[in-house]
């Protein structure tokens, strides 16, 4: 029989706190190795070695009597009784961080940390040129940025928010537009064209060598998406080059490698250069632009406030 998750002694006169108020910082390492599914960078976050971080968890394990996580030599996981665990107060710990913002803000000036995760394309068309006038002003406040191009669960990952194309949006989140509208451009290096012939329809892209980018969470390489005249298009293409960032994608078109299929406004200044030369235009129909999202359940952090209104996009 398995022991209890957590063992409460009750009398007549008192009942005796289960976890002490000099433990909650076990707590804290607890959730972060399993935040992280990883000592290592657990260790690096807290700035605490790795054997006192061990050491730390073990202790609470022991005085839980039971364990939390199950480690092997390439991973960390929770067990059932640790995601018990999480479940019931990883949120109560992000309800203190929110409330410690909230009194920062009594100050002169919003304070604290701000949590992104974006792409490089939009971190750099959209993400930095506003932050960057707003951390000036605002010298309290902290961004952290995580390039990611995944489809993350930014609750799972502490993270405030996340940007995503609007299509992709889960229903339970806040959405708010930083962008106008966005359509792909498959475009190549005019010296690629010269030694190949214009693509007229987008089936014509099979014959020509094109510059892929395989995401974490798709399962293999995009497929580019066309679309005319109500008629949709899913192609997977070829070429000599595979990336998952799109800085080294754009590189290599502008270097004569091939087709690039990126987003307007990652090619805008290559195109207006003469780099780049886009292809199949008509084909290529705008749609809902990038939105920041993040999760309806408090009230948002003065510092967050801050930064939503520098990054919500105003159609001028």
């Amino acid at each position: 029989m398995k022991k209890p998750f957590i063992m409460v002694s009750v009398d007549s006169s008192a009942a005796e706190p289960a976890m002490p108020r000099d433990h909650y910082s076990e707590l804290q390492a607890f959730l972060a190795v399993a935040r992280h599914q990883s000592f290592t960078r657990a260790a690096a976050e807290m700035g605490l070695s790795q054997s006192a971080l061990s050491h730390t968890i073990r202790g609470l394990e022991q005085r839980l009597g039971i364990r939390l996580l199950t480690r092997t030599t390439r991973s960390v996981s929770p067990t059932e009784a640790g995601q018990q665990l999480i479940d019931r107060v990883a949120s109560k710990f992000d309800d203190i961080d929110i409330e410690l913002a909230n009194i920062s803000a009594l100050r002169d000036k919003p304070a604290g940390t701000v949590r992104l995760s974006c792409s490089d394309n939009v971190a750099e068309a959209f993400i930095w040129p506003r932050l960057r006038p707003l951390l000036r002003e605002y010298p309290d406040i902290k961004i952290e940025i995580r390039i990611d191009y995944g489809l993350t669960n930014i609750v799972e990952e502490r993270l405030d928010a996340g940007v995503r194309l609007g299509e992709q949006i889960d229903q339970d989140m806040i959405a708010v537009p930083i962008s106008g509208p966005v359509r792909m451009l498959a475009v190549a290096s005019p010296e690629y064209w010269q030694q190949h012939p214009i693509p007229q329809i987008p089936q014509d892209l099979l014959q020509h060598s094109c510059i892929n980018i395989r995401l974490p969470t798709y399962g293999g390489c995009y497929a580019w998406e066309f679309e005319k005249d109500g008629r949709e298009l899913r192609l997977q293409v070829n070429g000599q080059l595979i990336f998952n960032t799109v800085p080294q994608i754009r590189q290599a078109c502008v270097d004569g490698f091939g087709l690039a299929f990126l987003s307007d406004e990652c090619v805008a200044s290559e195109i207006a250069a003469g780099l780049l030369v886009p292809v199949l235009e008509d084909w290529c129909p705008p749609f809902p632009g990038y939105h920041l999202y993040y999760p309806n359940r408090r009230e948002a952090a003065p510092a967050f406030r801050k930064v939503l209104e520098a990054l919500r996009w105003q159609d001028l």
